[in-house]
């Protein structure tokens, strides 16, 4: 696991540990997409699982967002595992968002960097937590991956649905 970003307040021994499953789809990119999430107590087992969708939006966009969402469901000051099949969001978090923050959101080339305002709000609620991020391979039989997968497709296919049905 790597140690993705941590606060001056890490938890104490008694935080919770929180895994935290997350996947986004997109009918087309841009389309119609989809992200889900499942929050894991480590102690309790306790699980809940969230999801939602866009209109109009890309794969990458639907990934930070399952993120987005997880991060915003935790605990206060979570220890906490994310696993994604995102190399995008497993890189941004481990790897580019440090240089984007001192460059002030803009790539080593200058240019902004893509979906900005996400991953701005990533780095905030990071900061509330520990977290560490793994990376599954997608669509290998990882149970819970295949139930964010299940859910975001099934967001996006309703995005999709909506989007087709007539106002009257």
């Amino acid at each position: 696991m790597a140690q993705a970003s941590s606060n001056n307040n890490r938890p104490s021994n008694n935080a919770p540990v929180i895994e935290l499953y997350t996947d986004g789809a997109c009918l087309g990119n841009p389309g119609p997409g989809g992200w889900a999430c499942i929050l894991r107590d480590r102690q309790t087992g306790e699980e809940r699982e969230y999801s939602g969708g866009e209109p109009s939006t890309t794969n990458n966009r639907m990934e930070l967002a399952a993120v987005i969402q997880g991060l915003r469901n935790l605990p206060p000051s979570a220890t906490v595992i994310l696993c994604s099949d995102s190399k995008y969001v497993l890189n941004g978090i481990n790897s580019w968002m440090a240089g984007w923050k001192k460059r002030n959101w803009r790539k080593a080339d200058r240019k902004p960097v893509l979906n900005a305002d996400l991953w701005q709000t990533i780095d905030q609620l990071i900061a509330q937590h520990n977290v560490e991020v793994e990376w599954t391979k997608g669509h290998a039989g990882h149970a819970e991956n295949e139930r964010c997968d299940e859910l975001a497709s099934m967001e996006a296919l309703r995005e999709k649905e909506l989007a087709q049905t007539p106002d009257f």
